[in-house]
């Protein structure tokens, strides 16, 4: 139904304010920010609220089917970073010829698709009672919720390229607060099956807003939600490249990622250091977390400054974007030298208490990792994603060689072997981040 004159103006005034708003870069980072500790607490809400509800046996039956719900979602393989690239080129350069609507369509199938498989092998998993519990219907339901974040991850890239950024984060935060209530609200009384159901629905809600604000800025047509084969063939030809990159990074990356976990795990049987690893992931997570935001909030402003050919314009805004990053992870480090030994005595129930040596390896790592961050974000932003295979192999790497090497350095070195494994990754941390740093000086003066 067409809305009427007062209608029109309405919504034509919400787009302005709208508008005006995205324009504030300090007043989206504040949104992304607080999406990205919302998001922390979400997480933290689950594990608070399930091992409590749930017996031992099957909380832990319960973990394992969350760390296969976060392995679907990394099979995104980057594809979400490919449409924001060529949909912000697309938006900038007022079409440029080389993007099709239909690539939404494409891409919205083939994560669909993913999250269905992974259910299907869920739902096998369920019945043959490799994940065993008596509460099949909300272990499934809690799967959905979570995979449906890869598709959340399209809308909010999609969203983000057509200068929509704040839409997004609006209903996002929504979205996250009211999950998270209704998390809590299972200890209060609500069934948790149907909180989780309630959930669904609210990230179903967000992506049909949100999907259909794509649909309606970019003119697509019903049809071209819907595959075919034509259309695929041809769209795929495009995206071979790109598609063969963004694959290999998200390979290399998660790999070089649990790498440690492998490695330590089979190095020792002293859970200490798996612990110390376990810190230094979450800590260096937290910090990525809140760089993406940063970064993303800068895009904006970073690709119209590209596409239009102004290097000027480039250069201030990575400056920004790296005196930010760094600002956060020497703030971050001040903090965990400050408190880390309290904080690991109470995340790890008194097991594993960090030392001031091991502190001060992680804070150097999180200034590599800074570098690291920004150039990875802003070079997939700008859909450079072939000049970032190199470093990545690189850490792919340091990462896997770090647990040998530390078990090296022990013996002669007479420190501990967490200890020298944590000054290993450091390291590898530090190199790659002034080899990142060259990066961006080089976009600046390209």
């Amino acid at each position: 139904m067409p809305l009427n004159g007062a209608g029109a103006a309405t919504a034509g005034g919400w787009r302005s304010l709208l508008g005006r708003l995205e324009g504030q870069a300090r007043l989206l980072a504040s949104v992304k920010l607080a999406n990205v500790l919302l998001a922390m607490l979400w997480g933290f809400a689950v594990t608070f609220v399930f091992v409590r509800l749930l017996p031992l046996a099957e909380f832990k039956a319960f973990l394992l089917l969350v760390a296969f719900a976060n392995f679907t979602i990394s099979a995104d393989f980057g594809f979400s970073g490919i449409i924001y690239a060529r949909l912000r080129r697309f938006r900038l350069r007022d079409g440029d010829g080389l993007f099709q609507p239909a690539e939404i369509g494409m891409l919205f199938a083939f994560m669909t698709a993913i999250v269905l498989l992974g259910g299907l092998a869920i739902a096998i998993c369920l019945a043959s009672g490799f994940i065993p519990t008596e509460r099949p219907a909300l272990f499934m339901a809690f799967y959905i919720l979570s995979a449906l974040n890869i598709i959340a991850l399209l809308a909010k890239r999609a969203l983000a390229a057509l200068d929509y950024n704040l839409l997004w984060e609006g209903m996002d935060f929504v979205r996250r607060v009211l999950s998270t209530g209704l998390l809590l609200a299972a200890l209060a009384g609500l069934p948790i099956l149907l909180s989780v159901c309630l959930q669904v629905g609210l990230t179903v809600a967000a992506l049909f807003a949100g999907l259909a604000t794509v649909h309606r800025t970019i003119g697509m047509s019903m049809g071209e939600w819907l595959l075919r084969r034509a259309d695929t063939a041809c769209i795929a030809r495009g995206y071979v490249r790109d598609m063969g990159a963004t694959m290999a990074l998200t390979v290399s990356d998660v790999a070089a990622y649990n790498a440690p976990y492998l490695g330590i795990a089979l190095a020792t049987h002293d859970p200490r250091p798996l612990l110390v690893f376990d810190f230094l992931f979450k800590m260096s997570r937290a910090l990525s977390s809140a760089i993406r935001a940063l970064v993303e909030s800068g895009l904006p402003r970073l690709t119209r400054a590209h596409h239009a050919g102004s290097q000027d314009g480039v250069h201030r805004v990575i400056d920004r974007l790296r005196m930010l990053a760094l600002a956060s992870a020497l703030g971050l480090g001040a903090l965990l030298l400050a408190a880390g030994p309290e904080i690991s005595r109470l995340m790890f129930d008194g097991k594993a208490v960090l030392t001031r040596a091991e502190l001060l390896f992680i804070a150097a790592l999180l200034v590599g990792l800074a570098m690291i961050c920004v150039s990875t974000y802003v070079q997939n932003g700008l859909g450079r994603f072939g000049r970032l295979l190199p470093p990545s192999l690189a850490f792919l790497a340091g990462s896997a060689l770090s647990v040998p090497v530390a078990l090296l350095l022990a013996p002669w070195s007479g420190a501990s072997f967490s200890l020298c494994f944590v000054g290993a990754y450091g390291f590898v941390h530090v190199l790659l981040g002034l080899r990142h740093g060259n990066m961006l000086r080089g976009i600046a003066r390209a």
